[in-house]
């Protein structure tokens, strides 16, 4: 099943990496967490960032203790705002959903591939354990069709 056909791997980049920029309102959970996942299992060769259209001053502590618990050190990230370089710049993006639909990224983006995951902001260790083990599923997912279509 081809879920991400959207995908963008088309040879008209300008550059030599291929890049991956996953967006939401804060950037303070969803889309770290799908940067840290995507840095861990994307082959070599391709850069990932995320960003937010109202970032906050504090990534989300419950998501930083709960990517611990896999290993996974985001304590040091920074909360980022989503610039015109950003987008320009990335062949993908992802939209992790939207909280604040006045901020919500897909308004000011054209070819956006939506997630629409629950925001783990005010939730439980439990929930959020959950909402990162989605976002790790969608990442490799995401990983497995790059590396088959970057193979062809």
């Amino acid at each position: 099943m081809k879920f991400f056909g959207q995908i963008n791997l088309s040879s008209n980049s300008k550059k030599n990496n291929k890049s991956i920029l996953f967006v939401c309102v804060e950037n303070a959970g969803r889309s770290l967490m799908a940067e840290g996942f995507f840095k861990k299992y994307a082959p070599k060769g391709f850069k990932v960032q995320s960003a937010g259209t109202k970032p906050v001053s504090q990534i989300n502590p419950i998501v930083v203790e709960a990517m611990k618990e896999v290993g996974m050190d985001i304590s040091k990230q920074k909360s980022k705002e989503l610039t015109d370089e950003m987008i320009r710049d990335s062949d993908n993006v992802i939209n992790m959903g939207c909280m604040d639909k006045n901020f919500c990224p897909t308004i000011w983006l054209p070819k956006v591939i939506e997630w629409n995951l629950e925001d783990p902001k005010g939730k439980s260790i439990e929930k959020v354990r959950e909402i990162r083990d989605e976002i790790e599923k969608r990442v490799k997912e995401v990983v497995a069709e790059i590396t088959t279509t970057t193979q062809l």
